[in-house]
């Protein structure tokens, strides 16, 4: 509107050319006025607009928070409601409870009172049982200590057998590669004599070498008085065939063992009452008496010396 009173304005100033030069520049002034007040205005419009497109968010904004607080107002109010009807069935359910409470506390009482008489034969079972495992307790750490025991002494037996063995090995080194071994296995210390060293074909008689052997094994012997000696006299399969004072190899093998029994007893500080003789014929060879080396070997006195058992029996009686 502005803008057309001074366009006006203007084409009147022009289309007069009789107007003075003083009022041409009012009107020149007015129009600049008018222009920079123009000018403001915009300004003020366009701030005008900004704002209000502002508040235009902010009422969106504001309706999306109102419709969400009313979704929340409803959704409390629901929840109340049915809160209100749990809290009225509850007050039903107490209401009944109350009423029934005489006889429900009897019922609990009886029932506690069954539950104690219950508790109380646990308590006693358990306390029996307590007792019964403190005792096998007992028994186990006394069971513990004897076959601890038991143990020491069976390490210091072995340990005894070693030295005994390494005593005969030493005193027997002389007739190595004889026919004679020394061996400790199975608790035993075992002496191995082929009859090459110490018989002669058919014979029961100990050849001076072979007695020489056994009188070593003899010395050994009685430094350990505590030791069992077992002679026994084993033949190849080939039967005998020799006087009539033997009838067959388990004859001769008894009498070979006797024959060495014999020897080891005339060391008089051996007890007679450890050494036992056996025969046991061609029933226990070593080889295969299909050949003449295994033939050999079977014909052999073997002296088994065992430690006395005494105390690691009764040992083991007390476990």
């Amino acid at each position: 509107m502005i803008k057309r009173v001074s366009v006006a304005l203007l084409v009147m100033a022009l289309a007069t050319s009789c107007v003075s030069k003083k009022v041409f520049k009012d009107l020149e002034d007015k129009y600049a006025n008018l222009k920079k007040e123009n000018r403001t205005m915009a300004d003020e419009n366009a701030a005008l607009t900004a704002e209000k497109n502002k508040l235009d968010l902010q009422g969106k904004n504001l309706q999306a928070e109102l419709d969400k607080t009313k979704a929340e107002r409803d959704k409390l109010a629901a929840d109340y409601a049915a809160t209100q009807s749990t809290l009225d069935n509850l007050k039903k359910s107490y209401a009944a409870l109350e009423k029934d409470s005489s006889s429900a506390l009897d019922a609990n009482v009886k029932k506690n009172r069954e539950l104690l008489a219950q508790l109380e034969a646990k308590e006693k079972a358990l306390a029996a049982e307590q007792e019964r495992l403190n005792k096998l307790k007992t028994e186990l750490q006394d069971r513990s200590a004897r076959v601890n025991e038991l143990e020491s002494k069976i390490a210091a037996q072995e340990a005894g057998l070693t030295a005994l063995k390494d005593k005969l090995s030493k005193a027997l080194n002389s007739f190595e590669g004889k026919g004679l071994t020394v061996e400790q296995k199975n608790g035993k210390v075992y002496v191995s004599m082929e009859n090459k060293l110490l018989f002669g074909s058919g014979s029961w008689i100990v050849g001076a070498e072979g007695k020489k052997a056994v009188t070593e094994v003899a010395k050994v012997l009685a430094d350990n008085p505590e030791i069992t000696v077992l002679i026994e006299g084993h033949t190849d399969n080939v039967p005998y065939a020799g006087n009539d004072q033997i009838s067959n190899n388990w004859d001769l093998s008894t009498k070979r063992a006797t024959a060495i029994v014999a020897i080891i007893k005339d060391n008089k500080k051996v007890d007679p009452r450890n050494l036992t003789a056996a025969g046991r014929g061609e029933f226990a060879p070593v080889a295969s008496n299909d050949t003449a080396e295994g033939k050999s070997k079977n014909r052999r006195i073997e002296i088994i010396l065992t430690p006395k058992l005494d105390e690691i029996s009764k040992l083991l009686n007390d476990l």
